[in-house]
């Protein structure tokens, strides 16, 4: 009985008992020509072998963590074409799971057993249809190309496994990245400071909301007027015009009675100056600080 240390990539075919129910003959078509046509090719390719099949799972063993993965995604990109040749209801999406450890290997067969390959089949589970999940071990010896990135996916409890496992998603970064700006909280400008007699006011500012009002956001005491209210004598009615451009903020003076000024500069009427964190805002007697919240 033989050990070694081992990269483990289990796949399975997500849904695969309704495809089946539903079309047996054309699944097995299709998985058979990925199997032949993906797999195999690309398990080849980055040096690793492909152990064995059964109904839907694959299971193959890589010395390398490193090629293990990026057989993985390779695995992957080609089913997305392959995919793109077939209706909704019979793409093939397989989740992979990988994992760094030890397998015992029957020197008759070359099929390999144990409790490296048990986690790769858990952790697989783990995994989106279309996906990849890995082990923390094969986190920690692996460095993705830059078009990709690994998200923690946390730790689990796995059947028939004592500890829990961490386990690591595999995504496009690009995906991370749109991800990363759905989840962000929406970036705001926020104005505070009082006027001469030491009354505070304040108003807070939505960039994304700026970035979508086509003429800014006017500041000035009139409720029916602007956006931006300011309840003070000193300030006109519509007294000045808030607008982003690009990443930069600016304020522009409406002709206002008691003028506008930046950092001690007053504004003239209808030029544009810069405003950024720091910047010291006077609208009329109220003197605002700008801070990003």
């Amino acid at each position: 009985m033989q050990r070694r240390l081992a990269a483990i990539v289990h796949a399975d075919l997500a849904g695969f008992t309704r495809m089946m129910e539903g079309a047996e003959s054309r699944t097995f078509r299709h998985l058979k020509t990925a199997q032949v046509d993906i797999w195999r090719p690309a398990i080849e390719a980055g040096g690793g072998r492909l152990v064995g099949t059964a109904g839907d799972a694959m299971l193959a063993e890589f010395s390398s963590a490193v090629a293990a993965v990026s057989a993985a995604i390779d695995i992957q990109e080609r089913m997305v074409l392959f995919n793109e040749s077939l209706e909704d209801s019979q793409r093939m999406l397989f989740r992979i799971g990988v994992h760094l450890g030890e397998v015992i290997v029957d020197e008759e067969d070359q099929n390999i057993f144990g409790e490296g390959v048990n986690l790769a089949a858990r952790i697989q589970g783990i995994a989106e249809p279309g996906g990849i999940a890995v082990s923390r071990a094969v986190r920690e010896m692996t460095e993705l190309r830059i078009d990709y990135a690994f998200i923690d996916g946390g730790e689990h409890r796995l059947k028939n496994v004592s500890r829990p496992i961490h386990v690591f998603h595999v995504r496009q970064a690009a995906r991370v990245a749109a991800a990363a700006a759905q989840s962000a909280p929406p970036v705001k400008v926020r104005f505070e400071g009082a006027d001469s007699s030491g009354v505070e006011h304040a108003f807070e500012v939505s960039l994304d909301r700026l970035a979508s009002s086509a003429n800014g956001m006017a500041i000035g005491r009139a409720a029916g007027h602007c956006e931006l209210i300011v309840s003070h004598a000193t300030v006109s009615r519509r007294h000045a015009r808030l607008t982003l451009v690009g990443e930069a903020l600016r304020i522009e003076d409406l002709g206002s009675t008691n003028g506008t000024a930046v950092d001690g500069r007053t504004a003239r009427p209808g030029t544009h100056m810069p405003l950024q964190a720091g910047s010291r805002l006077r609208v009329g007697d109220v003197e605002f600080s700008i801070r990003q919240g």
